[in-house]
């Protein structure tokens, strides 16, 4: 595609290029910015490119070499990219890139990987196939922006994505599951449904959630408090600024202060955005003296933290730079620890199960113990506390992976990766065991012995945060949500002029009934615009809302309300109180099954 790019646009420079999952894609600077038509343009060159079978020539250069190469050819970021690689070597490019294509000798740093295609010449680890005619099928499906190496103080460039598959089936799969994810993205239903709104006057990455989006919240924060409640979590609120004292104490000042806020001068002191709430929670603990009788300690938070997240990787509300986190510690025993960890497991399991979450998997993410430098240096710490880990997801019978060297700098974690629907993958939530907080805060109990003994710490969030759990399921859902986690649950459709009053007390009655978590009433809404019923019913339906109560004559003559679901379902006139009961049970269950199986 490069090669294509630079026979067409001879001045295009070059950002990074890196293989992904499905295909791949090019950050490129153009002299004109090129619109969505040109790939199709691109797309035909590549595809006489291939026909020609052109070699893939592979060389070493020389950094001398390469610089030489490349200053004559105009090619600024290549040279950057040759500078970092020169005076911080390839794991730099990675991180500031994403682009694990680009590798330099890392043991000489002295020649780089240098691959040829007639008049292209690009930086490449490779391996290539031998020419084009063994590339399989392509489609250029997507143009982005991108800012050069993902920080919006730099220049933006145009990101151009390709599939590659090895058969034409293949790829028209893909292409088929893309467009049903894109019917399916969070921004687009998000802003159907009146979600959440991103203004840049408020702030890149700081959403703003609407009244349909603080409902779905606040049913997760009722779920996520009632089943703390009942595994024995006791709530807190810590303050969103914090004296910097606390993370020198806390060790993130070293080594988190990029992901952070600049400080707020306030008295001649620092204060900070918090960007985690577990040294405020470390506090809590430390308000009054343990002893082993306290422990397992469970406390939680719905805590809002603030993270100077790249504009690069901003997305929607995947990733962004304010977040509600349902977070929580656990102060335990060393003894504790393993069925500790092993019950926040099945935590994660329970709520998966209960939002028809079946596919997902752990990973472990290890240290890597070669380069503690990354690292608490602890070496036994660490391998105490993978010990516990391990046999915690063995016991708990998850399916995991293990990954080296993506721990925290502080104790082993473990990611759970879940799947949406059409295949999208999130990493929801993480669990770390911290076994430095107890140094660093002299985290102590008193044992049975009268000795003090250190404390363990887990930190746990299985709901992530409502941002990017909210987007996971507005995409496994398509936006059906079910009923009882759905922005508006029911609407009320009169048949006509004259059944508006019957279908405002109805309304009232609704919103006023005590639901199982003592919240009031249901969400509801009356369509009394002058549209006919079956526009009406076909204007419910594609707002996604879950039931649909009908009012005409009958009804009214009979206490009763005709039942449509979104999907058509028609269950004909049900008595008013009877629909009450089982949407209460439904609620209280968070099961759409209640009323299907009631009703059908």
């Amino acid at each position: 595609m490069a090669a294509a790019i630079q026979q067409l646009w001879p001045t295009a420079k070059f950002g990074v290029g890196p293989s992904i999952s499905n295909g791949f894609y090019y950050d490129v600077l153009f002299p004109d910015a090129i619109k969505f038509d040109d790939l199709a343009t691109i797309e035909r060159l590549m595809k006489k490119i291939r026909r020609e079978k052109r070699n893939f020539i592979h060389k070493l250069w020389s950094i001398d070499e390469s610089v030489n190469f490349f200053t004559q050819k105009k090619q600024t970021f290549k040279l950057e990219l040759i500078e970092l690689l020169r005076t911080r070597g390839a794991t730099s490019i990675i991180e500031e890139t994403g682009d694990t294509n680009v590798v330099l000798d890392t043991d000489t740093l002295t020649e780089l990987s240098i691959y040829e295609i007639d008049d292209f010449v690009d930086l490449c680890r490779g391996p290539h196939v031998e020419n084009s005619g063994q590339i399989g099928q392509f489609k250029l499906h997507r143009l982005a922006g991108a800012y050069w190496r993902g920080d919006e103080r730099n220049i933006q460039m145009q990101r151009i994505y390709g599939l590659c598959y090895q058969s034409k089936e293949e790829l028209l799969n893909e292409i088929n599951r893309l467009e049903q994810i894109k019917l399916r993205d969070h921004r687009r239903v998000g802003k159907e449904m009146k979600l959440f709104h991103l203004s840049e006057k408020v702030g890149s990455g700081l959403p703003l959630w609407l009244p349909n989006g603080t409902a779905i919240r606040d049913e997760l924060e009722n779920l996520a408090k009632e089943c703390e409640r009942k595994a024995g979590y006791l709530r807190v609120s810590t303050p969103h600024i914090t004296n910097e004292d606390l993370y020198y104490e806390s060790g993130h000042l070293p080594y988190y202060k990029d992901d952070m806020y600049a400080p707020i001068e306030i008295d001649d002191k620092r204060y900070y955005l918090r960007p985690m709430n577990c040294p405020h929670h470390h506090h809590i603990y430390l308000s009054e003296t343990r002893s082993y009788r306290d422990l397992p300690l469970r406390i939680s938070e719905y805590g809002q933290v603030y993270r100077h997240e790249k504009s690069g990787s901003l997305s929607g509300i995947v990733r962004t730079r304010g977040f509600c986190q349902n977070d929580a510690h656990i102060y335990c025993s060393l003894q504790d620890a393993k069925n500790e960890f092993k019950q926040v497991m099945i935590m994660h399991a329970c709520y998966y199960d209960m939002f028809g979450i079946d596919d997902f998997h752990m990973q472990l993410s290890l240290p890597d113990l070669s380069k503690l430098d990354k690292y608490i240096n602890e070496p036994q710490k660490w391998l105490d506390a993978l010990t516990i880990i391990r046999e915690a997801m063995e016991e708990s019978g998850l399916p995991y992976q293990e990954a080296k060297g993506e721990a925290a700098f502080y104790g082993p974690k473990i990611d759970f990766l879940i799947k949406t629907a059409t295949g999208v993958e999130y990493t929801i939530s993480t669990n770390q065991l911290d076994f430095l907080a107890t140094q660093r805060f002299n985290l102590t109990y008193t044992g049975e012995d009268g000795e003090d003994h250190p404390v363990y710490v887990i930190h746990r969030a299985p709901l992530g945060s409502h941002e990017r759990f909210i987007a996971f399921l507005t995409e496994h859902y398509g936006g059906k949500f079910p009923f009882w986690l759905a922005p508006i649950q029911l609407i009320i459709i009169p048949i006509s002029d004259r059944h508006l009053d019957h279908a405002r007390i109805l309304k009232e009655q609704l919103q006023t009934q005590r639901v199982f978590n003592g919240s009031l009433g249901f969400r509801v809404e009356l369509d009394d615009s002058s549209e006919r019923m079956q526009k009406k019913i076909r204007s419910a339906t594609l707002s996604k809302i879950p039931i649909l109560l009908i009012i005409g004559d009958d009804e009214i003559k009979s206490g009763s309300c005709s039942i449509r679901l979104r999907d058509g379902t028609d269950f004909g006139a049900i008595k008013i109180n009877e629909i009450i009961d089982v949407l209460r049970q439904s609620a209280e269950e968070r099961s759409d099954a209640v009323f299907l199986n009631s009703w059908g």
